[in-house]
């Protein structure tokens, strides 16, 4: 079963298969439970290597690097079955509704106990190599799109929104303060024939959930800035973005955002020096501090919300993917 909203893709997990009622035991537990958020650019899983080769990494393996146990671990009995997962570079709704299953069966929930949101269904190829020596493994690559991926024991979806587009400095444009931004958008996009398709990778999208039992708002949203955002901050026609960082919330988004008391943004900015201040005016603060692409930190998450104090900074150092990703333990 697919929920179509535009170019907004709601992908349930199976299309048969119904995730099970909330018990009576369940709906008490979330009068105090602990929301689990994670978010990492999990680069279409596959893996690139220093010297050029690639590997490409099972659901299952990437989902035990990455989720953790209260202690920062991963792979031990504490690890419990995350909320919400924040995901960047997914090839769209069929490897996203697979990635979902995986999840579902690695804590033995019924397929489609998670569920998966995408800002585009089935993105058109664009790219050539995508620096894989082999090239089998950089067409794995060449759709992107951005996606929240939910429990549904947890959570109701309420509402998704629209999606947005980022800003870019398209090269040979001279940069002010954001003046020389366009949105990152057909015609202004790459125009190359191999980089036509290559801004989808790029819009972000949002949604609002209750938590069942409590009927707490939950916000979640998904973003990835392009490439240039590291040297010119840009969201969009002349804006450098929420305090120069080339961050910005669609109008849909923020309007769902204001109708949530737990706020959480997994962002791959491709920028370093983003301070965790940035998002403030919304009232949330970046968690983890760590580099989590080599020796640079350009993935970020934002939370409105009483985030439990993390061992490890609330980075997964072992997370199976180019980036490490990001986690927050958030009391609701």
């Amino acid at each position: 079963m697919l929920l179509i909203h535009g170019s907004l893709t709601l992908a349930v997990a199976a299309a048969l298969t119904v995730a099970p009622a909330t018990t009576a035991h369940e709906a008490t537990r979330t009068a105090d439970q602990v929301l689990r958020v994670y978010t990492n650019n999990i680069e279409n899983l596959v893996r690139n290597n220093a010297d050029g080769s690639c590997t490409r990494i099972s659901g299952p393996d990437h989902l035990t690097s990455m989720l953790v146990d209260d202690n920062g671990k991963p792979g031990t009995s504490g690890v419990r079955a995350p909320d919400l997962l924040i995901v960047q570079q997914v090839r769209g709704t069929g490897q996203a509704t697979a990635y979902a299953d995986q999840l579902s069966a690695k804590f033995g929930y019924p397929a489609g106990t998670y569920r998966a949101i995408v800002a585009w269904d089935d993105p058109e190829q664009w790219g050539g190599s995508h620096h894989c020596s082999q090239q089998s493994l950089g067409d794995l690559k060449k759709r992107q799109t951005n996606g929240i991926i939910y429990n549904t024991r947890t959570l109701g979806l309420a509402e998704t929104s629209k999606y947005w587009s980022a800003g870019w400095l398209k090269p040979g444009t001279s940069y002010s303060g954001g003046a020389g931004c366009t949105l990152y958008k057909p015609p202004s996009n790459d125009d190359a024939a191999a980089n036509k398709h290559k801004w989808k990778r790029t819009s972000a999208i949002a949604a609002r959930f209750t938590i069942k039992g409590t009927g707490t708002s939950v916000f979640a949203a998904s973003m990835h800035l392009p490439e240039q955002n590291g040297k010119n901050a840009c969201a969009g026609p002349g804006d450098p973005g929420i305090a120069n960082s080339g961050i910005k919330v669609g109008a849909d988004a923020t309007r769902l955002m204001n109708a949530s008391a737990v706020r959480v943004i997994g962002i791959d900015a491709n920028r370093t020096g983003i301070a965790r201040t940035t998002l403030g005016g919304f009232g949330m603060t970046g968690y983890g501090a760590k580099a989590t692409m080599g020796t640079r930190k350009i993935d970020h998450l934002f939370v409105k919300g009483a985030v439990r104090p993390s061992p490890v900074d609330h980075t997964v150092n072992s997370t199976k993917s180019n980036h490490l990703a990001l986690y927050a333990f958030i009391t609701v």
